[in-house]
Formats: structure tokens, sequence, C-alpha cells
């Protein structure tokens, strides 16, 4: 998985989005093993355009059903906003797009406490605050949750396990 192209792309593109997820984790906090790239977006018409072209030009591929499944590139416009959450094969990795994110507040309240870092290669990125990773784990079915990822921050928030 190439994060750091993903990553570039989105930043080329304009796109307003936040690190969510396992790889968000992964460069904040501990190297526990994750399998694609998790972008919530700004859920706008504009945003969701500039989406559509960076993920064409990472040559991703989604289709609505295994008979639609192509090229991004290839879809008319505004394919994008068929639906909430898309899971997207890339040659730099799988990638999945939230329009939206379960417990947390708008993704503008987000994107105000979202902290800005670089990878190791020094591509730039903003990333989903640890108080909000944590809100999107405690929001997940219980067998869903990730219990090694809650304690870490909420060690890294200075909470106890309780909170």
């Amino acid at each position: 998985m190439n994060v750091d192209q993903i990553i570039r792309a989105f930043n080329t593109q304009g796109v307003a989005y936040l690190l969510i997820g396992g790889i968000n984790f992964l460069l904040r906090h501990a190297p526990l093993l994750t399998y694609d790239v998790d972008l919530w977006i700004e859920d706008s018409p504009e945003n969701l355009d500039r989406c559509e072209n960076a993920l064409a030009d990472l040559q991703a591929e989604w289709g609505a059903s295994e008979h639609d499944w192509g090229p991004v590139a290839d879809k008319r416009p505004g394919w994008l906003r068929q639906q909430a959450v898309f899971c997207l094969t890339s040659p730099s990795g799988p990638i999945d797009i939230f329009r939206s994110v379960r417990g947390v507040e708008a993704w503008a309240v987000c994107r105000a406490r979202a902290f800005s870092e670089h990878t190791a290669s020094g591509v730039p990125y903003l990333g989903l605050c640890d108080a909000d990773m944590l809100k999107c784990q405690l929001a997940l079915p219980e067998r869903e949750q990730d219990q090694k990822r809650i304690r870490a921050l909420r060690r890294a928030l200075g909470r106890s396990e309780d909170e």
C-alpha cells in the first residue's frame, strides 16, 4: 500500500478530507495492521468533484455491483453522490471514502480540531484528532470496537479506562 501516493493525489486535487481509521491511528500512535486508507471528505458538490478527480488520478475502481465494477475515470461525473460510503481499489491500495462518520459532530467541526501532520516521507495530511478517533471507536457496535486502539487513545488523552 502506498499511503503517500494516495494522500498526495488528494492534496494535489485540493480535496478537503480528514484521514481517519487505522492509517490515521498508525501514523500517530502504534503500528497496528490496517488494510486500507480511510478518508472522510467534506460533503459538498465541489469537493465531491475534486475527490472524483483524485480517485481517477489514482486509477481507482469501484462499482455499485460486480457488473458495474470498473475504473472510476469511466463513471459519469457525480457518481460519488450515490451513497454515503465507498470501498474502492487502486494500484496504490484500497481506499474507503466516507461522506459522513458516525459518532462525531459535523465534518467542519472535526476539521477545526484536526491535526496537521506529515507522513514519514514528508507528505502533509490532516487527521482526525484523538478525541474524535475515540468517539468513532465507541460509536461502533461493541464487537467491532478495537480495544487496543481505544486503550491507546484513552492513554493519549490522559483518560482512565472507564472514561
